[in-house]
């Protein structure tokens, strides 16, 4: 398994509290981050940085089903007017934080923005994390192989920045690593993590999870039930209908869905309660895999094992 490497990010507090004016920084990264309240607009637009060519994100909760979040991704030459242009359009109600994206160089062109743009409505789309709200999808634009190589390792660090200021609709999920097998077909490699099953006798059905990252992934082939049983308005329900929407649960045999790709929960409940179409404990339903272990004894072990044993001798009573 290869040594993850840290990295230092920058934040600072503009006006000196957590709720107001942040900007963000990567140590060797060209890209400078600006968020802050909608509430906030008129501190926000008073930044010089807003007359650069840049990105930008309007983040908020959907009006009629706040559990669902709404993403608008746009692209300017001078985002400050693009920004005003914003707080006057009546679709935009949604809006309750902006971030804005640009360059300590300036090096971003329009044409370098306008390939952002398209790049991150494309991942935010595939990440079905927020609803994206823009009308179109714009085509990607042609850049200099040069170019595209830059703007894409500037996507690859922002999509590392975001989550650190709560801002998470492009973040990636990890995939199990993968490696050949003697038959020529995938397996998962023995660096993964554990495999835990969870099974249903009464709905028939069975699916594979690993912990990867932070991340419960549910792994592709998996089975779900077809329907949320419990209460309807449950974020669980939300999420199992999103997945449909998504093409990420796709109809099976037996009147079942079927994981049509990997996808990745916050929680082991979280997975668990899609999968069998109500709420539930998923530290206790998944097992590990060959054994009854749950997944919340697997992970007491692992915490074991990493604490360090108290003695007699370490000078405590």
């Amino acid at each position: 398994m290869s040594e993850l490497l840290g990295r230092s990010v920058r934040l600072f507090l503009a006006d000196g509290t957590a709720s107001g004016l942040i900007t963000a920084e990567i140590m060797n990264w060209t890209g400078h981050v600006l968020t802050g309240s909608r509430s906030g607009l008129p501190a926000f637009l008073s930044r010089p940085e807003l007359d650069r060519t840049g990105i930008y994100f309007l983040t908020g909760p959907a009006p009629d089903d706040p559990d669902t979040l709404q993403v608008y991704i746009g692209e300017s030459d001078n985002v400050r007017k693009r920004l005003i242009q914003h707080s006057k359009d009546d679709s935009k109600d949604f809006w309750e934080r902006t971030c804005v994206v640009t360059s300590k160089d300036q090096n971003i062109t329009k044409a370098h923005a306008r390939y952002l743009e398209a790049r991150l409505i494309a991942i935010a789309n595939a990440a079905s994390i927020a609803s994206v709200v823009n009308g179109t999808a714009p085509p990607l634009v042609a850049l200099p192989e040069a170019d595209a190589s830059d703007m894409e390792y500037f996507i690859e660090q922002l999509r590392l920045m975001l989550p650190v200021l709560g801002l998470d609709f492009l973040r990636q999920s990890k995939a199990p690593a993968r490696k050949a097998s003697s038959e020529g077909a995938d397996a998962i490699s023995d660096d993964a993590s554990p495999l835990f099953r969870l099974s249903s006798k009464k709905h028939g059905i069975e699916a594979q999870a690993r912990e990867i990252d932070g991340e419960f992934v549910v792994l592709e082939g998996s089975a779900a039930v077809a329907a949320w049983s419990s209460k309807a308005d449950h974020s669980y329900s939300k999420r199992h209908t999103q997945l449909m929407k998504a093409g990420k649960l796709i109809a099976s045999n037996g009147g079942h869905l079927r994981f049509a790709e990997d996808v990745a929960f916050r929680s082991p409940s979280a997975a668990s309660a899609v999968i069998l179409g109500r709420p539930d404990n998923g530290r206790l339903s998944w097992k590990l895999d060959g054994s009854n272990t749950s997944y919340g004894d697997w992970q007491a072990d692992q915490v074991a094992q990493t604490t360090p044993v108290l003695s007699a001798g370490n000078g405590l009573d």
